[in-house]
């Protein structure tokens, strides 16, 4: 019952095999459209296969990073509440200079917030093993740090283009869709954004200020949906089209695909550069193997070289192995640690909100309450967010450690 499933695994031999060349996967990246309808039985089928990608390429689970697309959103649940349909409605019909207020008058008012993200929640449920949840309205994007050479972090971010998807349950349409000013990129010296949005700008009604603020504050761009695989440079960036692991195989051109991202930071002082390598992997059909799509110059390996913004004297880059992450289609470092959300970025950390995620349900409620992480009010707020602000209390009052000990003493019982 599952025909895409040969494409999946030809993709995960291919990466595997890859790999063996360019270094272990330090992220697997997933742009979006994760299900087909939103329900939770296939968010269990892509976690099972993400867990194998992972296994294959070196990367650990608690490193897959994830924002939503159009078909992880459940449109049942919009055309069977009307609380969802008024909320999209009176956001979409809004004056554009009215737009953001609106936005922000749905997300103060309890039912209407939880309305918005209802059809994501099982989306949600699948997100919060990865700390990529989205809720209302200060969560309704993410951002995630890696660590490069050269004192340069690479700050991730995942932002929501789906608040208005499946609106009325008829299928989206180019420039309908809102991202928002609440969702805003930082720039900061030393720290190199990535970006990751399933719905290219122009299918936003806030196109040009989405644009400009991604071309901006940006080095690298991840976008979705279209299930067109290209790349396009820019002095201050590189933008990825993603492509899709698995596309409607009815679709005009089907061509299943992946990216290989290779970062690295150069130079010193001033003449930092962030270099970029990328591998765009195509399959082809007859014999069914991936190749490289190639450059105009008949290269196998897109090259790129951008300029790092902020300086910090004299700082030797060192020239570690490259960072690699898997893009599957479907601050200065200490100012990065003030900021709670980024530090819980730490491998430890990330393993810990995994493995806490991994618990039943009643074991992370005893855990919570016993730690005073949640009073019993907050029982009522979906899992998702309970917990996942929960977790960003425990790093701010220091308490990880405790944590950390609550739950092995539940994973070896």
């Amino acid at each position: 019952m599952d025909p895409e499933r040969p494409y999946r695994t030809l993709l995960m031999r291919d990466a595997r095999d890859r790999v063996r060349t360019l270094g272990s996967v330090d992220a697997i990246l997933v742009g979006g459209d994760i299900a087909f309808k939103g329900h939770r039985e296939e968010y269990e089928a892509a976690y099972a296969w993400l867990m194998e990608l992972a296994q294959a390429t070196g990367c650990p689970p608690e490193r897959i990073f994830v924002v939503p697309g159009n078909h992880d959103v459940d449109r049942n649940v919009i055309t069977s509440t009307p609380a969802v349909r008024n909320a999209q409605k009176a956001i979409f019909l809004a004056q554009p200079e009215k737009r953001e207020r609106e936005l922000r008058t749905q997300f103060t008012d309890t039912q209407t917030s939880s309305s918005l993200l209802a059809p994501l929640a099982a989306y949600n449920d699948f997100a919060k093993l990865f700390n990529c949840q989205v809720y209302s309205p200060d969560r309704l994007f993410w951002k995630q740090d890696m660590d490069l050479n050269g004192g340069v972090v690479l700050r991730l971010y995942g932002l929501t283009s789906t608040l208005l998807s499946g609106m009325d349950g008829e299928n989206d349409k180019r420039g309908e869709l809102y991202l928002s000013p609440l969702q805003v990129l930082h720039p900061l010296e030393d720290i190199i954004n990535l970006v990751m949005i399933h719905h290219p700008p122009d299918w936003l009604m806030d196109e040009q200020d989405v644009n400009d603020m991604v071309n901006n504050r940006a080095a690298i761009h991840l976008f979705g949906h279209k299930h067109l695989q290209r790349v396009v440079k820019d002095d201050g960036y590189m933008r990825f089209s993603a492509g899709a692991v698995n596309p409607d195989r009815q679709e005009q051109g089907w061509e299943p695909g992946y990216n290989l991202i290779s970062l690295q930071v150069v130079g010193s002082g001033r003449e930092r550069a962030l270099e970029i390598e990328a591998h765009l992997m195509v399959l082809q059909s007859n014999p069914e193997r991936f190749n490289p799509r190639r450059t105009r110059g008949g290269e196998e390996v897109f090259r790129h070289r951008i300029s790092i913004p902020g300086y910090v004297s004299e700082i030797a880059a060192t020239t570690p192995r490259p960072a690699v992450a898997v893009e599957v289609p479907t601050a200065t470092v200490s100012a990065a640690r003030d900021d709670v959300e980024a530090s819980m970025s730490e491998e430890h950390t990330r393993n810990l909100i995994f493995r806490f995620w991994k618990l039943t349900g009643s074991q992370r409620r005893e855990i919570a309450l016993g730690l005073g992480l949640i009073e019993e009010k907050d029982l009522a707020i979906p899992e998702p967010e309970r917990y996942g602000r929960a977790l960003l209390v425990a790093r701010e009052r220091g308490l990880l450690d405790l944590l950390t000990n609550e739950i092995v003493k539940r994973e070896t019982k």
